[in-house]
């Protein structure tokens, strides 16, 4: 009888568990390219993930899986955060498929308001959907919006430095923003109703532009010497661009830093245990060529790494992942089905095997693409379109208006008058609009005429033709577009038939009818102010 007994409290016990809904931990930074320390050991070549340091995402891919192939659906902020909140293509989301001018449409469900409908607390700390109206809608436009304690660790060499300056230590200026991480956090926990499963997004913005120059080696130690030769191929390997980009590896390690703080907390509370911890970025990195607004992997490649405890750690994954597969993936995690609107897959069969490698043999492609990201970058607030297939060998992508200017019209060059060099550092608007304002934009605009830098300068701000194809065993860079090749003349028509099958399957836009819905009203609308006609360079 006391075997019965004791058996039957064990089976009880295990049901209880069995039915206990994880929480949900989602760190995402903004333009948080893939970057990060983790990444050194299973990359194969030198790059800036040998000298950023970033412990506590390396800790939740030691502990969990890490993704050698993330990708977003779009490399700008709002369609990006669009596809990953609804779970589907950023082009199938209405006018949140652009970036200014975004326009939420509260038919389309979202997984964390899905979570709470569930029983879930949600609560989110900084960015979450934005730019765009009304700001953070698909998480209840900030009704669980857990910031009180400040938004100042959103400018973080900003603020520490103008603690420094004013006399306080690098350590305790920093620890003045840790706190306010730390406090928001506290407060998130706090209105918890008691035996809840939970769902934070902790979204900070540090990692956008703008940051202090210099602050990288000053806050961080990271000399830009060391990335010399490591560097993406498209970058100018000087030292202006290396410090900016130490300045850029700055701010992710402190964001790590917070995420290692958050981590924490949940360890004393024993609440780690039983929380899915996911790390990501929303694109690549911002103020560079090839970077945020681009299809190459130096704009949609981001890091990934998952830790659900209990499940099978220490593993490297070659599966293709979209961001969108998230919202699948927390819903499946909280046991509610996800919505058949939803285009993204869930990552759960891959997150339970015990695999190395390449776990679902179909999860070996991903879709990419853009429309509209600064709305003023092109004369008639015109986007500029693009679409991607990236396989393991290739990456194939349609502009489908190689007449424009892919980084934006070149607004007021003049051969006898230049903007200067602060103003190119410092106001993105001002030329080539959809390429973030930073030292190595103003830098390189000002090499146009040296033969030596000709080419960076093309490939930064140049026109593109229709098509473009990437070999990636010789070109992992994508530097060298082979498209019309005859060598690799079959390869490209597979490409192109399999990337045009998808998009009508899925109804983008830009492939049905006339293609031209996303190049009018209203997606074409600048909140209310009449369009600027077509504007001389």
């Amino acid at each position: 009888m006391k075997r019965v007994l004791l058996f039957s409290l064990v089976m009880l016990s295990l049901t209880a568990q069995a039915a206990k809904k994880p929480n949900i931990l989602f760190a995402f930074a903004d333009d948080w390219g893939r970057y990060a320390s983790a990444y050194a050991k299973v990359d194969g070549r030198p790059s800036p993930n040998d000298v950023v340091r970033t412990p506590h995402f390396d800790r939740v891919a030691r502990e969990g899986v890490l993704f050698k192939n993330a990708f977003v659906t779009a490399p700008s902020c709002t369609p990006c955060r669009s596809s990953l909140l609804s779970g589907q293509y950023f082009y199938r989301t209405g006018r949140a498929a652009i970036l200014q001018g975004a326009v939420w449409d509260d038919k389309i469900p979202s997984f964390p308001l899905l979570l709470r409908d569930s029983g879930y607390h949600i609560g989110e700390t900084y960015k979450v959907w934005t730019p765009g109206t009304p700001r953070d809608a698909p998480f209840g436009a900030g009704k669980h919006g857990f910031e009180k304690a400040g938004g100042r660790f959103n400018g973080f060499s900003q603020n520490v430095s103008r603690m420094v300056n004013d006399g306080q230590s690098v350590s305790d200026a920093k620890q003045v923003l840790y706190d306010e991480v730390t406090a928001n956090f506290e407060s998130f926990l706090k209105a918890r109703p008691a035996d809840k499963p939970f769902c934070y997004w902790f979204g900070p913005t540090l990692v956008h532009r703008k940051w202090i120059q210099g602050s990288g080696k000053r806050l961080w130690g990271i000399d830009p010497d060391l990335l010399k030769g490591k560097l993406p191929g498209m970058l100018p390997d000087v030292p202006i661009v290396r410090e900016d980009f130490a300045d850029y590896l700055g701010e992710v390690q402190a964001f790590d830093h917070a995420l290692g703080l958050i981590l924490t907390r949940l360890e004393q509370l024993g609440e780690l245990d039983n929380t899915v911890v996911v790390v990501s970025g929303d694109h690549g990195a911002p103020g560079f060529p090839g970077g945020k607004c681009n299809l190459y992997d130096f704009g949609t490649a981001v890091p990934l790494a998952v830790w659900w405890p209990g499940k099978p750690g220490g593993r490297v994954l070659e599966d293709y992942v979209n961001l969108m597969d998230l919202a699948p993936t927390f819903l499946e995690l909280a046991g509610v089905k996800p919505p058949r609107v939803m285009t993204g897959r869930s990552l759960v069969p891959v997150l339970e095997s015990k695999q190395q490698g390449l776990v679902d043999a179909k999860r070996n492609w991903v879709i990419t693409g853009r429309e509209r990201h600064v709305a003023r970058a092109r004369a008639d607030l015109l986007g500029y379109p693009q679409r991607a297939l990236r396989t393991p060998e290739f990456l194939y992508i349609i502009n489908f208006k190689p007449d424009r200017w892919p980084m934006g019209d070149p607004y007021h060059l003049k051969a006898d008058k230049q903007p200067d060099f602060n103003t190119l550092a410092n106001n993105t608007f001002v030329t080539f609009g959809d390429l973030d304002a930073s030292p190595t934009k103003a830098w390189l605009m000002q090499q146009v005429d040296v033969p030596k830098w000709k080419w960076h300068y093309d490939y930064a701000f140049g026109r593109r033709p229709r098509i473009e194809l990437y070999h990636l065993k010789n070109d992992p860079d994508q530097l060298k577009n082979v498209a019309g090749q005859p060598q690799f003349a079959a390869a490209q028509k597979q490409l192109h038939g399999r990337l045009m099958s998808e998009l009508k399957r899925t109804g983008d836009p830009r492939v049905s009818g006339d293609g031209s819905t996303f190049d009018k009203p209203p997606f074409v609308s600048d909140f209310g102010r009449r369009p600027r006609k077509t504007a001389k360079p």
